[in-house]
């Protein structure tokens, strides 16, 4: 691979090739450089490529940003832009203006027609870009677009329907889910993901790389569990009860504890398999209580559990842990809990960021993790070299004994540095850390600024004053990225700005960046980092025996370029080990990245077809063969097909009844009978949706797939979560985790796919009401005549257990098909039963040729005689349902004599007449369970067309988003 100074050396050159068409374009008009950009297009299509045109491009979009900003780049930045076009990271020190060098990659890019990404951390810098360089990029005849929480679809739509779109990551990164969550191709809002710049890459790339986005819906009401948990955690000793492990974040019970938490919740074994989801509450409960800080790690406001960014010291709204640790957090601020959700999707911005075909990014710090992004992104880090020389001096690290001894000598140091009139920025670990030292230079009188997670909406203002005379600034670490500290004449001449580091991070990179803020574009500057034995990096590695002798220090420290070099070597092994981690869990995420790709790819190919007879077909098989598999028994070593119980499993449920004998198919291998069931169930399937216009039928199967996918998908992504977290136990048996993770994964995947097309079919079988026989698909046949008295009516209806007063269609098919199982095994009994329902058949066909017959005659009523009728039921100038019409006649039925109950009847068939015209008139097209439960209703406009937010979807499940 190619070393750094090469590739630099290389992209010099393409540089001052542009730098030498400056003239050339100088003499352009305004309205010149939209000609150049569709002249660009037009090459771009008649064959060149991106790479042909990159000196004219980068030297036209040179000239526009000159005129619009008054911004000439930089070689330094031009080289930085071809990094960028390249798919790499490109590491520019603070200041080296990584926003106009975004430029040019973007415009190149964007002029495929495919769209650019362009994301940075908040929406603060994304609206800030994107109206900096929307000036220019409206100059060369580009669209830009600007995407927010805010927005709602169709907004969202529009931006990122332009050339280029500003956006957060976080957002960014729901907008995909929730595109792969919609039930029409339409509804999406994102183009396909073709090219992306992210502003600070190393926050979002490595930082947060592990953070996972997450769409969650459904509850679980756990809240006074909850609360007990938290009670108890509260009522037991730090000293006794607990073992805390600050190093992973940990608490354990000790044995006095194990046996406090038996008996306040009344359990035998706090181990025991059904206790487990109480166990984990507690451990929860533990960590909220123990582990976690409020102003370190979290914060309440208004009520609300916030968490704040442990790296740049900011809020995030919409951010929750996951697993439960949230609403344990909830408990123990006494602030109204959460009720829990469930995980209906959800991806890593590892995994999210891997889907683009080209990603880029520019830092100021990256290049000490350039291993992750190889292996990871495959993106190399090149260092830019700086416009001028770094003149800033790094001076050794100060160690003390205790943190007090260590706040004392900074302030003691802080007050020189301000008597001189130097500007000084105090970058801190934490919010709690922060506020520690606001009281010390309170103490000490000292005026100075204050960013953190409470007042983050005022970081830019106090970032950009941070350079002028005696200004003191105290910081998150990371906090004001994006934002450049400037000096003035007299503070440069001071010396300029002076960072002091209160404590070493776990990163160098962290450190690098706090640096990093002084000394831009060869200011002078001064960092200097502050440490103490009784820091958090200092406790977790190193031995007791050398924090105690530190102590002897009292207020004194040692200043050793051997001391500071063993904290850097120690940061290198904590980031080898974290990002062994993080490959070690890439490992797992890629098996389920790769399912959520092809699960996708599925959903979005339903969406984009008008017929899905086919799909329904595919999976009608893969039911029929399942059928036949459970109805298959192993005998002597092979498979047999019990026929019989086949057939009598399908019958009038999935097949139309009676349609296949057992000779239809004897002797068939496995497959030629699914095929065979399959043709059936797709004939019994269109004889059951052939009254229903095909719009609105493509509608409800089109949903019912998509429910069905996203239902087996959500539980999928469930249980390969529960099986992840147990899966290290295989090593105890000399298995390898990842490989039976592997192994049991693709075989949860194979059996969620057979789970999608049972439902799917269970569901659209389930969705028509009226029964199918076989009668309805063949010619009818000539029936031959029986005589049937009453008694005989009334013998059938004693024996099957049915009252009279019952006596209907749907309850005398549904006590049919119990008898049909009940009698399986006795074939007399079987055909008798089969016989008598042939009998009641007859019967309800007669009676409902009577009915129609008496309707035909009261469908011609008068006006008067129709009101007279309405205002009998008592539905008069009313709007009313055939659910109205069957309530008000079964009050009427009440004490009257059979010839009234006829009457009433026949009436009542006339408006449940009327009911159907009302309905057709509306359109809507009520789909119900086999219970009889609305699930859909679907309205269809005048044009025929169906509007999908029109369509109300009990089966819908609501959803909101969080960032885990």
């Amino acid at each position: 691979m190619a070393r750094d100074k090469v590739i630099i050396k290389n992209h010099g050159k393409i540089a001052d090739k542009i730098i030498a068409m400056e003239e050339v374009y100088k003499s352009l008009k305004d309205e010149d450089f939209v000609n150049k950009t569709a002249e660009f297009r037009e090459r771009l299509k008649n064959g060149e490529s991106l790479d042909d045109i990159l000196v004219e491009a980068f030297a036209v979009v040179r000239e526009a940003a000159s005129r619009v900003l008054g911004l000439k780049a930089y070689r330094v930045q031009l080289i930085g832009a071809i990094i960028l076009h390249q798919g790499d990271i490109a590491e520019m020190r603070t200041g080296e203006g990584k926003t106009l060098t975004g430029l040019f990659p973007a415009y190149l890019n964007a002029l495929t027609g495919e769209g650019v990404h362009v994301v940075t951390v908040n929406e603060y810098l994304s609206q800030r870009d994107s109206e900096i360089n929307g000036r220019v990029y409206s100059l060369l005849g580009l669209t830009v677009g600007l995407n927010g929480r805010s927005l709602n679809k169709d907004e969202k739509r529009n931006a990122y329907a332009q050339d280029i779109t500003y956006t957060t990551n976080a957002e960014l990164g729901f907008d995909y889910l929730r595109d792969n969550m919609v039930y029409q191709y339409s509804q999406k809002v994102q183009k396909k993901l073709n090219y992306a710049i992210i502003d600070e890459a190393d926050s979002i790339l490595i930082d947060e790389a592990r953070t996972p986005l997450i769409i969650s819906g459904g509850s679980q009401n756990r809240i006074n569990l909850y609360k007990a948990a938290d009670t108890f955690s509260k009522s037991i000793s730090r000293e006794n009860d607990i073992e805390i492990d600050l190093e992973f974040k940990q608490v354990y019970l000790t044995e006095t504890g194990i046996d406090k938490a038996q008996k306040y919740f009344s359990l035998d074994n706090l181990f025991d398999v059904k206790n487990t989801e109480l166990f984990h509450l507690i451990m929860n409960a533990l960590k909220a209580n123990f582990t976690f800080k409020k102003e370190v790690e979290y914060t309440v406001q208004d009520g609300e559990v916030v968490l704040i960014d442990q790296f740049t010291g900011r809020v995030m709204p919409g951010r929750a842990y996951s697993d439960g640790l949230h609403q344990a957090i909830q408990a123990k601020e006494n602030v109204n809990i959460e009720e829990e959700t469930i995980t209906l999707a959800t991806i890593t911005y590892q995994n999210f960021y891997r889907l683009y075909n080209k990603l880029s990014g520019m830092t100021g710090t990256a290049k000490t993790e350039e291993e992750e992004f190889l292996k990871i992104y495959n993106t190399r880090v090149i260092c830019c070299p700086t416009n001028k020389p770094i003149i800033r001096k790094d001076e050794p690290d100060l160690t003390f004994g205790t943190k007090n001894a260590k706040l004392k000598k900074l302030v003691t140091d802080l007050k020189e540095l301000n008597e001189q009139g130097r500007p000084v920025l105090i970058g801190t670990t934490s919010v709690e850390s922060s506020e520690q030292v606001a009281r010390y230079l309170e103490k000490a009188g000292l005026k100075f600024e204050v960013i953190n997670a409470k007042n983050h909406h005022r970081e830019a203002e106090i970032v950009e004053k941070a350079g002028q005379f005696k200004s003191i600034t105290l910081a998150t670490n990371m906090a004001g990225r994006g934002t450049d500290i400037k000096l003035s004449d007299e503070t440069r001449k001071l010396g300029g700005l002076f960072v002091m580091g209160v404590e070493r991070n776990e990163a160098r990179r962290i450190d690098n960046q706090l640096r990093g803020r002084s000394g831009r574009q060869g200011d002078p500057g001064t960092s200097r980092f502050y440490v103490s034995m009784e820091d958090e990096l200092m406790v977790r590695f190193s031995a007791p025996k050398l924090r105690q002798m530190f102590l002897k220090l009292g207020d004194d420290h040692i200043e050793s370029k051997l001391l500071t070099r063993a904290i850097t070597n120690a940061q290198k092994k904590l980031e080898g080990l974290n990002f062994d981690q993080r490959k070690n869990v890439l490992d797992y995420d890629n098996i389920l990245s790769q399912q959520r790709e092809a699960m996708y790819a599925q959903r979005d190919s339903i969406l984009l077809q008008d017929d899905l007879k086919n799909v329904i077909s595919r999976f009608q098989y893969t039911v029929a063969y399942e059928t036949v598999q459970n109805n298959s028994e192993l005998v002597r070593g092979e498979s047999l097909i019990n026929i019989s119980q086949l057939l009598n499993s399908l019958n009038g449920n999935l097949i139309a009844s009676n349609s296949l004998s057992e000779k239809d198919l004897n002797g068939l291998e496995k497959q030629q009978i699914a095929k065979i069931l399959q043709e059936k169930m797709m004939e019994n399937y269109l004889e059951k949706t052939k009254d229903v216009p095909s719009n609105v039928i493509s509608e409800l199967e089109r949903r019912t797939i998509i429910q069905a996918f996203d239902k087996h998908w959500t539980k999928h992504i469930n249980l390969s979560q529960k099986l992840r977290s147990g899966i290290y136990l295989q090593q105890y048996a000399q298995n390898n985790p990842l490989h039976e993770y592997v192994e049991e994964s693709a075989r949860l995947f194979n059996r969620m796919k057979i789970l999608i097309a049972q439902d799917t079919i269970d569901n659209l079988n389930e969705s028509f009401i009226r029964s199918i026989d076989q009668s309805d698909i063949q010619q009818p046949q000539e029936k031959k005549v029986i005589d049937i008295t009453d008694k005989d009516i009334n013998d059938i209806l004693t024996e099957w257990k049915v009252e009279k007063e019952n006596f209907s269609r749907p309850t005398v098919e549904k006590r049919f098909k119990e008898l049909e199982v009940e009698f399986k095994d006795n074939a007399q009994l079987l055909e008798r039963t089969r016989f008598q329902f042939f009998i009641l058949d007859g019967l309800m066909n007669k009676l409902d040729e009577i009915y129609n017959s008496q309707n035909q005659k009261m469908m011609n009523l008068s006006q008067e005689e129709l009101d007279s009728l309405l205002k009998k039921f008592d539905l008069f100038e009313k709007k009313f349902t055939k659910e109205d019409i069957k309530n008000k006649t079964e009050k009427m039925l009440l004490d009257k004599t059979d010839e009234e109950k006829n009457a009433i009847m026949i009436e009542a068939q006339v408006l449940f007449a009327i009911a159907d015209k009302l309905q057709q008139e509306t359109k809507d097209f009520v789909v119900k369970d086999k219970e009889g439960k609305i699930k859909k209703v679907i309205k269809v406009k005048d044009d025929g067309s169906i509007d999908p937010d029109e369509i109300h979807d009990t089966e819908q499940v609501q959803t909101k988003t969080k960032i885990g």
